[in-house]
Formats: structure tokens, C-alpha cells, sequence
């Protein structure tokens, strides 16, 4: 056995080395944060609001490159098979991390295995809405009424595999009731479909549906989160109003590929947390409504495991395929 054991830790040494070498000096160029989405949306907004101030504490500038694709796995894939030296970062995001290995066959990545959690950015909690016309004021009404007319109550999302989409399906399967899932190409026209009362809910980001609940045009029931959101204090959750257990927000953080050194994760953890206490940083989120929630690698570690958990026996269950 000892011919074999040393020669194999004398080259798995010689591996890490330069990376424990270089890790003492870290970062000494500009470091690449990969967005899995398309430019526009939320995440590469987030993306953005770290990258800046992250930048100006570690004295290096972190480019932000978006590869979309295939419900983020494509630039998942791609940080996962980048060298674990800090200079190549995901922005971890429920959809990418959770749903998508589930969704895509062919994703070409171990959420728990192939990266080294940093810390969260945040949560977003999603907002369980109505048109005025439907009858219910409360997620116990709605239940009832779901119940009463089995099959009869659609609900629209941004799209098939959205955590929209799965929000309201987790809903249904909790609560013993039959909804039908009508998906849209975006937010947007799912918005305008439940403003003009062609379909009557809708689990949907707070920024896109607050407004219209403040004029009026929509009923808001309940946030998706495990806690209220400091967003909206007065609005109850989907758990605590008759569905003890529920939780449907999206989670933000940072992850590096596997193997890269501790002490390079220690420092982006470390640089994390102080941009997430700056007032500018935490009033941009909000305006994206998101809620800043900082962690430890190990607490955001086991986020990751808990939410692929969840929704993979959702996505399963439905028998979901990404094309």
C-alpha cells in the first residue's frame, strides 16, 4: 500500500500547492462573476449590486458576464469546470441551484458537489395575489374555495419550471386542492392577463405586483416566505395563514468552483457581509425586493441542500423536462 499512497499525495500536493500559494495574495487580478441569466433581469441586477461594492473592498474589480441558458445550468456548468483559484464566481440563484439540475437532464453539475459556497446574498420573497373578482380575501378563503370548485381556479406564472410555477403547485399539493397552471413568457404578460381578470392568481416578485395592490387593481393574500417581509410587515405568509410549513421565496448567493482554498472562500465571505451592511447596497436590493441575508459557506451550504430538496420532489413529481 505505501508504494502506491506517497507517490498519489505527493502529486495531489503538487497540485494544490500553487492554489494554497496563491490564495495568501488573492485576488491579484480582476475576477469574473457569472451571471446564468440574460442581462435585464434580477439576478444579473444582483449580480451587478455585489460585484460593485465587493470590488472596491478587495482592491480588484469583479466583471460580471452573463451565459444564459437552459435555466442557468449553462453558466453553472461553466463555473463548475473553471479552475478553483477565485476567479471564476457564480451568482447562485434558487432557480439555477435548486430547480435546474432537476428540470435538465443534462445540466453537468452537482449542486452540493461541484461548488464551494461563499455566503447568501439575500432573499426575494414572491407575493400570492388576486384579481379583485375572485371572491377570497385570506389563503384559507382561497383554499375553500379551490376545494369547492376542483379544477376550476387557473394560476399564471412567468413560466414552466419558474419558481411562480412551482410556488403554486407546492401550494396546491399542501393544501389538497386542484389549481391549474396556465404559463407565460415572462412576468409581464402574466401580469397583464391577471390585471385584465383573465386569470384570477398569481405568485409573482413584490416589485412587479405592489403598486397595483396599492391602487387597488390586485388583492394581495400573503407573502411566500418563511418570515414576513420587512418590505410589506403588515402582510401575513402563506404559512402562517393555514399552511404551516410552506415556503416559496427565491434565495441569492455566491458560490466558487470545489476545491478552492478556504481561505480564498473566508475572504469573499468576509467581503461579502460588508457589502451587504452598506446602506446603499441594501436600499438597491430592496428596490429589487430583496432582502439582505448574510451566512456563513456552511449556513448557505445547507440552504442549497434544503431548497434542491424541495423542489426537486416538486419538479419530479410533475415529471418537468427542460428542453
Amino acid at each position: 500500500m505505501r508504494s502506491w499512497r506517497a507517490p498519489c499525495l505527493a502529486v495531489l500536493m503538487a497540485i494544490a500547492a500553487p492554489f494554497a500559494a496563491a490564495a495568501e495574495d488573492y485576488p491579484t487580478r480582476p475576477i469574473v462573476l457569472v451571471s446564468p441569466f440574460p442581462p435585464g433581469g434580477s439576478v444579473s441586477l444582483v449580480a451587478r449590486i455585489i460585484a460593485e461594492k465587493m470590488g472596491e473592498t478587495l482592491g480588484q474589480s469583479i466583471i460580471v458576464e452573463n451565459r444564459g441558458g437552459a435555466g442557468g445550468t449553462i453558466g453553472a456548468r461553466l463555473v463548475a469546470k473553471s479552475p478553483p483559484d477565485g476567479y471564476t464566481l457564480l451568482l447562485g440563484y434558487t432557480g439555477t441551484l435548486a430547480i435546474g439540475p432537476s428540470m435538465y437532464p443534462n445540466a453537468g453539475f452537482d449542486p452540493r458537489k461541484d461548488f464551494a459556497p461563499i455566503g447568501r446574498i439575500g432573499t426575494a420573497p414572491t407575493m400570492l395575489v388576486v384579481h379583485p373578482s375572485l371572491p377570497v380575501h385570506s389563503v384559507a378563503e382561497l383554499i375553500a374555495y379551490a376545494k369547492a370548485d376542483p379544477g376550476e381556479v387557473n394560476f399564471g406564472s412567468a413560466g414552466i419550471g419558474t419558481v411562480g410555477h412551482l410556488g403554486g403547485e407546492l401550494l396546491a399539493t399542501m393544501a389538497g386542492v386542484r389549481l391549474v397552471h396556465v404559463p407565460y413568457k415572462g412576468t409581464g404578460p402574466a401580469i397583464t392577463d391577471l390585471l385584465g381578470g383573465h386569470i384570477p392568481m398569481m405568485i409573482t416578485p413584490i416589485p412587479t405586483a405592489h403598486g397595483h395592490v396599492a391602487s387597488g387593481a390586485l388583492r394581495a393574500l400573503a407573502v411566500t416566505s418563511a418570515e414576513r417581509s420587512s418590505l410589506l410587515p403588515d402582510l401575513p405568509t402563506v404559512a402562517e395563514s393555514g399552511l404551516p410549513g410552506y415556503e416559496a421565496a427565491l434565495r441569492y448567493g455566491l458560490v466558487a468552483p470545489a476545491a478552492t482554498p478556504r481561505a480564498i472562500i473566508e475572504r469573499l465571505n468576509k467581503e461579502l457581509r460588508v457589502a451587504l451592511a452598506a446602506d446603499d447596497v441594501r436600499q438597491r436590493l430592496a428596490a429589487d425586493g430583496a432582502e439582505p441575508l448574510p451566512s456563513t459557506p456552511e449556513q448557505y451550504a445547507a440552504d442549497i441542500d434544503r431548497e434542491e430538496t424541495t423542489w426537486s420532489k416538486v419538479v419530479n413529481t410533475l415529471g418537468l423536462k427542460g428542453e
